[in-house]
């Protein structure tokens, strides 16, 4: 199983809602065994720096991450996204 797991930050504080929904397309991307966008909880103690959103999915395989990515809607998420987005980080590791 693949874990897929990306980090968000707004541009602009306000923006955070909007962000939110156009990450929820993803939901409906048909190759995730299970999908889940929440809210972030905390800043970094550390660094301070502000997370607002994360996006967790698992996929059976790194096939399936592909197609995932390769959705129509995937393209139509990124368009909507991106311009409203300060940070992305994006991590995938094989569950042990």
């Amino acid at each position: 199983m693949i874990r897929h797991i990306v980090f968000f930050s707004a541009a602009n504080p306000e923006d955070v809602d909007r962000i939110c929904e156009g990450l929820m397309m993803l939901a409906a991307i048909p190759h995730s065994s299970h999908f889940e966008v929440g809210r972030n909880l905390q800043s970094d103690a550390i660094t301070q720096e502000r997370v607002d959103l994360v996006v967790y999915g698992e996929f059976a395989d790194e096939a399936a991450l592909a197609a995932y990515k390769a959705h129509p809607i995937y393209a139509e998420c990124i368009a909507l996204v991106r311009p409203m987005r300060e940070l992305r980080i994006a991590a995938d590791f094989k569950a042990g």
